[in-house]
């Protein structure tokens, strides 16, 4: 419950009524019976292959390329001058998920990375509920501190986690809400409780527990002995922390990233009580959309400042076709320049010289190398070895990610010489399709109905092209892990696609969300896959893109300062 994706979302179709659609994704069987038809974040500069780039990108770049306005970068967003804070600040990143322990999506990989390199400049502490993974573990849970029931919320103890590498991880220790089988958010393969997945029927509770506890942990109500100067707030599960804060007439300042706004946690009006939401904050001008309570509403409308992990899909989100009901007060947020967007990025374990988890190490310009991850990955899921191009998906088999357009593309792709590796879970109708496109053509379809983080490592480090056609992709870090690998992204021209791959440079960009325009986009990786000189230069560049976090962390300082020093001026105001 809460947890279903708003999921009409395309370029085509605006997406302004909020009710829950129980649409499917309608995929032509006889695509898959049918008989095979015959027919901005820039890359560093490359040191000795200047030229080749330039003719990549005069030559190969797809042509009528549509441009974003960075509006929301360049006007909306305040950039102080550069100066390094007097001292670290306490800063408490609350989350639902975390890569160490429990992951479902790209969140997890965030919760992991980000605090840890936030923590060369500021004292970040995380804070999660302590599902069963974590008590499962073979970390010591120390107990530090205590939180008594507040209206339908029950009591609580909080627990803490030190990581090898020192990382501090807060646990919400409530066994009747955390340590249950499935995922932090339901039971089901998509692990999002969306699609046929129900989420739990108590998720309100469950993360309004949750973000209570952050809000109480910041007040100094926690017994911790530990006390944050600001709260880094992520996606819905986290949105009420702000408003309970606002509520009490705190001080404390927030930050709320939306990574993916058709998540918006929206439950029954009736439920406000129970959750201790006073009656006059639901109205348009706090939680209430539509007649319901939105979580993901609350996030932005009390958090000190609107965060978005790229900033392509920052303005995309103050737009009807993408803003999922949100918009008119996402760009409200804009304009008031309390909204911006900051990428994701990956962090070291993705280095083809240095991952263990490899067939074989490579390094850049070392083919050889990447071709025994090639041939481990075709004989790991079952394929024939083959010399034409290698693609992969690993992906939430969901309507956002195009798998549809996929599947119609397979035939094709086969007939050309190309195989295809598909790895992830979702929407059962998807998986099954998938299934049954592998079954109708075996040795050069595969199907793996799951998620293997080593074995996506081989994926990423054996194919050569990553097909990742979605609807929209708030930042996506499939394509990085994939250009790391050396392996070419193949996207729709959308949110943190646009803004991490360079047409005709390190991937492959279409702008229409249409079959043809998608078809096209791959008939252009072919025709590179047959010039080896161009092709290697492609995969070169790629591996020498800029995606790690460390560029994240100065404008995420600039953000916290700015942040800080309003609530600051508030403050003395007020006083």
């Amino acid at each position: 419950m809460g947890n279903v994706a708003l999921h009409d979302i395309t370029t085509t179709k605006r997406n302004l009524n909020p009710s829950i659609s129980d649409d499917v994704v309608q995929i032509d069987s006889s695509a898959i019976d049918a008989p095979i038809a015959t027919s901005p974040v820039a890359i560093a500069p490359l040191t000795s292959e200047g030229p080749v780039r330039e003719a990549l990108k005069h030559g190969y770049q797809e042509h009528g390329t549509r441009k974003h306005s960075k509006s929301i970068v360049n006007r909306n967003v305040k950039q102080p001058p550069e100066k390094t804070l007097e001292s670290p600040q306490r800063i408490l990143f609350v989350t639902s998920e975390i890569a160490d322990f429990v992951k479902v999506g790209g969140l997890g990989d965030v919760s992991s990375a980000l605090p840890r390199a936030l923590a060369t400049h500021h004292d970040v502490r995380v804070l999660i509920p302590a599902y069963r993974e974590m008590i499962e573990s073979e970390h010591q849970i120390e107990p530090v501190g205590h939180l008594a029931a507040f209206a339908g919320l029950p009591a609580c103890d909080i627990g803490k986690i030190t990581c090898d590498d020192g990382l501090i991880i807060y646990v919400l220790l409530c066994p009747e809400l955390y340590q249950r089988e499935g995922t932090p958010y339901g039971r089901g393969s998509s692990g999002y409780g969306d699609g046929q997945d129900e989420g739990w029927d108590d998720n309100d509770i469950r993360f309004a527990r949750l973000s209570r506890a952050a809000a109480d942990i910041a007040l100094g109500n926690a017994g911790l002995g530990w006390q944050p100067q600001l709260l880094h707030l992520n996606d819905w599960q986290c949105g009420l922390t702000a408003g309970y804060l606002h509520w009490q007439g705190a001080s404390v300042p927030s930050v709320f990233t939306i990574h993916n706004l058709a998540y918006q946690g929206l439950f029954d009006a009736s439920r406000c009580e129970m959750l201790g939401i006073p009656e006059e904050a639901f109205h348009i001008e706090g939680v209430e959309f539509y007649g319901n309570l939105s979580f993901m509403k609350a996030g932005i409308v009390y958090a000190s400042h609107v965060t978005t992990v790229s900033a392509t899909y920052a303005q995309e989100i103050t737009t009807p076709d993408f803003g999922c009901g949100l918009d008119g007060l996402l760009r409200c947020k804009a304009e008031a320049e309390q909204l911006c967007g900051i990428p994701n990025g990956i962090d070291d374990s993705w280095d083809p010289r240095t991952d263990i988890h490899l067939a074989q190490a490579f390094s850049y310009n070392d083919w050889r190398g990447k071709r025994v991850n090639a041939d481990y990955a075709r004989r790991h899921f079952g394929l024939a070895a083959g010399q034409g191009p290698l693609f992969a998906v690993v992906s939430r088999l969901v309507h956002q990610k195009g798998l549809d357009l996929t599947i119609e593309a397979a035939k094709t792709i086969v007939h050309a010489g190309g195989q295809i590796i598909f790895m992830g879970s979702g929407e059962h109708h998807v998986e099954e399709a998938l299934r049954k496109l592998a079954a109708r053509f075996p040795g050069a379809i595969a199907a793996y109905i799951g998620f293997d983080e080593y074995q996506a490592r081989c994926l990423f480090a054996g194919s050569d092209f990553l097909l990742m056609p979605s609807r929209f992709e708030p930042c996506g870090l499939s394509q990085m892990y994939a250009q790391r690998f050396g392996s070419l992204p193949i996207a729709y021209r959308t949110g943190g696609l646009a803004d991490t791959i360079e047409d005709g440079v390190t991937g492959f960009l279409f702008n229409d969300m249409e079959f043809s325009s998608y078809m096209k986009s791959i008939q252009r990786a072919f025709t590179v896959f047959k010039s080896t000189e161009l092709f290697n230069a492609m995969r070169g560049a790629a591996m020498m893109g800029r995606y790690h976090w460390r560029q994240s962390i100065e404008p995420y300082n600039r953000l916290y300062q700015q942040v800080l020093e309003k609530q600051g001026e508030k403050t003395q105001v007020i006083h």
